[in-house]
């Protein structure tokens, strides 16, 4: 069974999906791969309302500032690839950032696999809960997130990465012939 529940953020409404004891879906209102036509669930299975419940927690504390990380647990619903991207963000620390070549990267992948990575890193079903929002543009763009650039920004803020804050530096794996940059904290 899959349950639903609507919460408040500072961002405005998110949807929460739950299958079993497995949070599946997190989505902003609005965005990109939003699940049409959903209503609350009622008289929820009790993994499925505990598993709601815990994302709902975790949710209010990491936009209190109160948590850095989510320990609610998820399961992926995408092809082999998706999974391996979504597994990838997920190793991306609170307050730094990555590239779509660099994640490609750490995939094995040539940085050319960057839109790739992209394509995925834009299907992630949990925002916020798999950070798909620490991951920038080649040159430190806030491009691609499915939640709107403004919300993506301001969760980029949240984890200490503001515009104040960023400087673009060379990151010490990349080849010599491809140069990419990276927003980082001082």
């Amino acid at each position: 069974m899959t349950s639903y529940r609507h919460i408040d953020s500072p961002l405005g409404t998110m949807l929460l999906r739950a299958e079993g004891a497995y949070l599946t879906g997190v989505f902003f209102a609005g965005q990109k791969y939003h699940p049409t036509g959903i209503v609350d669930s009622r008289d929820l299975p009790p993994a499925e309302a505990a598993a709601l419940d815990r994302a709902a927690a975790e949710l209010g504390e990491y936009f209190a500032g109160q948590r850095d990380t989510f320990t609610v647990p998820v399961r992926f619903a995408g092809s082999p690839f998706q999974q391996r991207v979504w597994e990838a963000l997920q190793a991306i620390p609170c307050g730094e950032t990555a590239s779509y070549g660099e994640l490609a990267r750490t995939l094995g992948l040539p940085p050319s696999h960057a839109r790739a990575v992209g394509g995925a890193v834009g299907r992630n079903p949990l925002s916020v809960i798999v950070p798909c929002h620490r991951v920038l543009g080649s040159a430190g763009a806030l491009t691609g997130y499915a939640g709107g650039i403004e919300r993506k920004r301001v969760l980029l803020q949240r984890e200490g990465i503001g515009a104040a804050q960023q400087r673009p530096v060379m990151r010490a794996a990349q080849a010599p012939t491809a140069v990419e940059f990276a927003l980082v904290p001082d």
